[in-house]
């Protein structure tokens, strides 16, 4: 059994709340803990879920076009929140969780003022990805000029605030990192009342205030993660986290790449989980914005599961990093496990859901019959295999917690071989959309399995001197 890792200011309320929080994550029962740690991150999930569903309901009212332009650009959105929260983020929270998990609360505070470089410098990536290739993008995606105005004009006003995205994500990785669910959900959770107040007003105007349409939806997602930035910011500034941000620490290689050596893989990951999703909308463009309508909505209830396995992957994150770095491998696997399989249970209820009553979730945003009919080809296709996605996932964060990435690299990139190759044989022998559906289900099966391969070894317990 490790030793409990010393806190930076003993007798202090932080110090204590921290060192309590590390003992529970190395010594407590797994599922409880497990649990009492996602429960935070699940009320994140349901808030935001919710400025989705809304978001995408005004969006909705503003015609197909609108709906087939947020369709191309919603992957890409989602492709930088997952690099920010559980690609980058995860190998913070990794970092920092071994740190603690080894007694280095030091360490843990020096890698908190890396990860905020990393965070700022990937934003300002992301912003000039966003506004120089976007254009590009859209054009190759769809020939119809409504839908890439529509896209572009999205677009545009989120990836112009693409670093304030990236630092609320960064620092409420630090903050999970220490086993600190609760206050990165607080923050998260409570800005979706400003999302949800500021996106109708922006998109339909009210007053002296002009609608934007769909840019103004882009710009209230903006305004939302300027808020989290700075309320996440002064947290870790002040330590009233569990771990301080210090400017006073030099800046060391090794702690950059103990960050990236995890971070740099799961992007990758994120890269080619998101290529696969635009790869698919791709093939299915040419049927029309109708189609290409009802596919997006399709495609993203499957991105509203990554929200659901993070709830449960940013906990098993902090628990297996801080176990894989005192020592404890076999406890580190028991919790990859119970993770894994409670999260798999939660997608899978939702898949299943879709599948059987798709109209439920379609006809909230759209009644054009084609949109409607696609959709439900996807839902009563794909839903039912959610629970592998959710297995694959969650135990790709697993990975993260235990500096592991070899095999999700391995799962990230069949998924998209499969979907690649196979899709653009299928369609080109005339199979259609029901086989390229198909297809899609295949390939989460092999990035399900492909993440869980590691796994099924059993470890020796060799806990640390």
């Amino acid at each position: 059994m490790s030793a409990l890792p010393s806190a930076t200011a003993p007798g202090s309320k932080a110090a204590a709340a921290a060192q309590a929080r590390s003992a529970r994550l190395l010594h407590g029962p797994v599922l409880p803990t497990l649990l009492l740690l996602a429960a935070p991150n699940l009320i994140v999930m349901l808030s935001q879920a919710a400025a989705n569903f809304l978001e995408s309901y005004f969006v909705g009212l503003l015609g197909v076009d609108a709906l087939a332009g947020a369709a191309l650009v919603f992957p890409l959105v989602m492709l930088m929140q997952t690099m920010s929260a559980g690609g980058m983020g995860g190998g913070i929270s990794s970092a920092i969780a071994r740190a603690i998990g080894a007694g280095d609360r030091d360490k843990a505070e020096a890698l908190a003022l890396h990860a905020l470089l990393i965070a700022l410098g990937f934003g300002l990536l992301c912003m000039l990805g966003g506004l120089v290739g976007g254009p590009l993008l859209y054009r190759a995606m769809t020939g119809s000029f409504p839908v890439q105005q529509a896209a572009l004009a999205y677009s545009n006003a989120i990836f112009i605030g693409a670093v304030f995205l990236w630092l609320a994500n960064g620092m409420a990785s630090v903050l999970r990192g220490s086993g600190n669910m609760a206050l990165p959900a607080l923050v998260l959770s409570g800005g979706v009342l400003l999302l949800l107040v500021a996106s109708p007003l922006l998109i339909f105007g009210w007053g002296p205030l002009p609608a934007l349409g769909i840019m103004g939806a882009g710009l209230a997602l903006v305004l939302y993660y300027v808020a989290a930035a700075a309320v996440m910011l002064t947290a870790v500034l002040r330590g009233s986290g569990g771990v301080k941000l210090h400017f006073k620490h030099t800046l060391r290689w090794p702690l950059f790449r103990d960050i990236l050596g995890v971070g740099g893989p799961a992007i990758v990951n994120n890269i080619t989980l998101n290529l696969s999703v635009l790869t698919a909308t791709a093939l299915v463009s040419p049927l029309g914005s109708p189609a290409l309508a009802g596919f997006g909505l399709g495609i993203r209830l499957e991105y509203l599961q990554i929200p659901i396995v993070f709830g449960f992957g940013a906990a098993m994150v902090a628990m297996v990093g801080m176990n894989t770095g005192a020592g404890q491998l076999v406890r580190a696997r028991r919790v990859a496990w119970t993770g894994a399989l409670m999260a798999a249970g939660a997608t899978a209820i939702v898949g299943l859901a879709a599948a059987l009553f798709p109209a439920a979730w379609l006809g909230l945003f759209t009644q054009n019959a084609e949109a409607i009919r696609v959709g439900t080809q996807y839902l009563r296709t794909v839903g039912p295999a959610y629970g592998l996605f959710g297995l694959g996932l969650s135990l790709y964060f697993a990975s993260q917690g235990a500096r592991r990435m070899g095999w999700s690299l391995v799962a990230g990139a069949a998924r998209l071989a499969i979907v690649y190759v196979a899709g653009h044989l299928a369609l080109k022998m005339g199979a259609g959309l029901p086989t390229l559906l198909v297809i899609m289900v295949v390939a989460l099966a092999a990035y399900a399995l492909l993440n869980a391969w590691p796994w099924f070894a059993r470890p020796q317990d060799r806990p640390r001197g």
